[in-house]
């Protein structure tokens, strides 16, 4: 009976640290991104000057260009509040960036003059620190890696897909992430489609507030949406060719010559549809492309009831791609 409350008792605590492990684990976990530990931090490209990205958790707001692409020298400057002070307990700053090609022989500068970082080497790529109660600012010299955006997949389809970069660590002694610095890096391009899209973005609300036809505007802003849609799934370049499609696609016609943007309308409406279907063999995301194409052939089909009061032959011709359209998704 003995052996059995000793085994029992054994147990039960077991069990207990076992679950205080996890618990300290999880809350640790949560701590993550809350401003807990890292309360603010700017990114700025070390060649420029450029404020790419400044977040204060504390109030939230966000500042800069927000574009961190693939091989930029940066310096990211934290401030890092410590809580409270335990002697036995050494944190772990380190990043993930190679040297700086603008300061190859340094990682880290402590900014704050009030704080101490004991010994550390300001060359190696993570140290260890104790535990001690108070605010420092330390800024991390590096450069964002390459090759990591652009991503193909076991079919051969060649994707751009945003990626996070861990340019600031801090760990506990068992290597449990306290808090990180890690925004999405980008390559050339995706930077340069986020440029073409702003501009279309705003020729867009300048076709609103010019009389512009309304039917050209709502296929202008469905094109513009589709371009969108390829851009989250990394399909990049398909969604640089339809904002291009918008930019060849002529003067807009006015409210007043209604009639004349059909062919235009039918033009993006095509490409858009042509380059669902595209997607559709590559990727077998039926269900979502296939309600893209669904969306234009409704927007045709508007087009076509239009046109029939105008010109016979053209609304003959909407119908044709129409139904070309139903064809290819089944309809």
């Amino acid at each position: 009976m003995d052996k059995k409350i000793l085994a029992l008792s054994l147990l039960l605590i077991l069990t207990t640290m076992f679950i205080t492990s996890i618990s300290v684990s999880t809350v640790k976990a949560q701590t993550v991104g809350t401003g807990q530990w890292i309360t603010k931090y700017t990114i700025t490209d070390a060649s420029s000057g450029v404020n790419l990205l400044t977040k204060d958790i504390a109030t939230g707001k966000t500042s800069g260009t927000l574009d961190i692409t693939e091989g930029e020298n940066v310096v990211v400057t934290a401030t890092i509040n410590i809580g409270v002070s335990n002697p036995s307990t050494d944190l772990t700053l380190g990043t993930s960036m190679q040297h700086s090609t603008l300061q190859p022989n340094m990682y880290w500068e402590l900014v704050s003059t009030n704080y101490s970082l004991g010994s550390f080497d300001p060359n190696s790529r993570s140290f260890s620190f104790p535990e001690a109660a108070g605010t420092f600012v330390i800024s991390c010299y590096g450069v964002t890696p390459t090759g990591v955006v652009e991503q193909t997949t076991p079919n051969g389809l060649t994707l751009n897909i945003p990626t996070p970069c861990d340019m600031i660590l801090l760990t506990d002694p068992t290597g449990t992430v306290l808090d990180e610095i890690a925004p999405n890096i980008i390559n050339a391009a995706i930077y340069n489609y986020l440029g073409a899209l702003s501009t279309q973005e705003s020729t867009l609300k300048s076709l609103k507030s010019s009389g512009v036809a309304s039917g050209y505007v709502a296929i202008y802003a469905n094109v513009i949406n589709e371009s969108e849609a390829l851009e989250a799934e990394g399909f990049t370049a398909g969604a640089m060719s339809l904002l291009n499609g918008l930019s060849s696609a002529g003067a807009p016609p006015s409210s007043t010559t209604q009639a004349l943007f059909i062919p235009v309308a039918v033009v993006l409406a095509v490409i858009a549809a042509v380059f669902a279907f595209m997607f559709i063999r590559l990727r077998g995301k039926v269900s979502y492309f296939q309600l893209v194409v669904e969306d234009q052939i409704k927007d045709l089909e508007g087009l076509t009831l239009r046109a029939s009061k105008i010109d016979r032959t053209m609304s003959s011709n909407l119908e044709s791609v129409k139904d070309r359209l139903k064809r290819l998704v089944g309809m």
